[in-house]
């Protein structure tokens, strides 16, 4: 991975909106082949982000460089290399699954030789060959969802932005999507770039993790090297109705502990001594008689350092994208 080109070169990117500075000079290079994650609390400068690098608002000063093409001086040719999936799926539901993506081949102008092939490839990928002349508004979340990643490669591109690819799917069609992600990855050697809510989902497919705040990009690396950075030991967890999670706060404090308190929960680092912290932590409460929902001590997640990093939970759920383009595969 060392050794690869950026896909994705960002350089000195500020945006202004006004007396307000949404992002707040970030360079970042995004490597050819990876999967990365670009995560970040709501009002972080993530979305903001995400539009330049599509190309959808200008930047105030700095530039984006996609596969070496400046979207400001070139952006038609500069989108080309982009596949993108919205936070809302978008599939024609009166049509069948192989005429989304008819439609779609026929947009990007792919010759009629080719498009049948990609068609038998898309529905292959997404494994919806036995749904091939099925309604897609009968299909399931999943199923849409999968359609539409296809419909984002129509046009062969060599980078696949998706905004929280897996917002309302349950677990199964969740890790179906995974799954298909991490194929076209390998196959393709597609470079994929997506925001998330799910502190897991970057942890389980993300390479790199870029976390924002306040505009800056303020952590970057591999999941492991961002759990190494905040040098946690590990956490302890207790959740509880908000109005007891003050109380809870001062027993960790006089502990000699650092709790956050979140929307549900206080977290804390456990120390060098977590077992005996948690002991005393657990005795603390019991003499309290603070009525408590549950107690846990585990290792640093994504989630952890995403809250010692921003004090804040992964809860930007709006959509990022203001554009429902989106394309397939050709020159394979």
């Amino acid at each position: 991975m060392s050794m690869a080109l950026n896909a994705i070169q960002i350089q000195g990117l500020v945006k202004r909106f006004g007396d307000f500075t949404a992002v707040d000079g970030i360079d970042l290079d995004i490597k050819e082949g990876e999967i990365f994650g670009l995560l970040g609390p709501n009002g972080a400068g993530k979305s903001t982000t995400v539009n330049m690098i599509l190309g959808l608002i200008s930047p105030t000063s700095g530039r984006v460089l996609v596969n070496g093409i400046d979207m400001s001086k070139n952006p038609q040719k500069a989108r080309n290399e982009i596949g993108i999936v919205t936070q809302e799926t978008v599939v024609e539901a009166e049509l069948t699954a192989e005429q989304n993506l008819r439609i779609f081949g026929r947009l990007y102008h792919i010759p009629p030789e080719e498009l049948e092939r990609d068609i038998d490839f898309a529905l292959e990928l997404s494994d919806l060959t036995g749904f091939r002349h099925a309604y897609a508004g009968t299909f399931s979340g999943g199923m849409k969802r999968r359609l539409e990643v296809s419909k984002s490669l129509m046009h062969a591109p060599k980078i696949l932005l998706l905004d929280e690819p897996t917002t309302g799917l349950d677990v199964q069609n969740r890790t179906q999507i995974w799954n298909l992600l991490r194929e076209i990855n390998r196959t393709q050697n597609i470079t994929i770039v997506m925001t998330t809510q799910y502190l897991e989902e970057a942890d389980q497919l993300c390479n790199r993790i870029g976390i924002v705040d306040h505009g800056k990009l303020i952590a970057l690396g591999t999941p492991s090297e961002l759990r190494q950075r905040i040098g946690m030991s590990n956490v302890i967890e207790i959740s509880a109705d908000r109005e007891a999670l003050p109380k809870l706060a001062a027993i960790c404090r006089k502990i000699g502990l650092e709790p956050k308190l979140l929307s549900n929960k206080v977290v804390a680092p456990g120390g060098a001594r977590a077992t005996e912290n948690i002991e005393k932590v657990i005795k603390a409460i019991s003499e309290s008689k603070i009525k408590i929902q549950n107690i846990s001590m585990h290792e640093p997640t994504i989630d952890d350092v995403f809250i010692k990093l921003t004090g804040s939970e992964a809860r930007d759920t709006t959509g990022s994208f203001k554009s429902g383009r989106v394309g397939m595969m050709r020159g394979r």
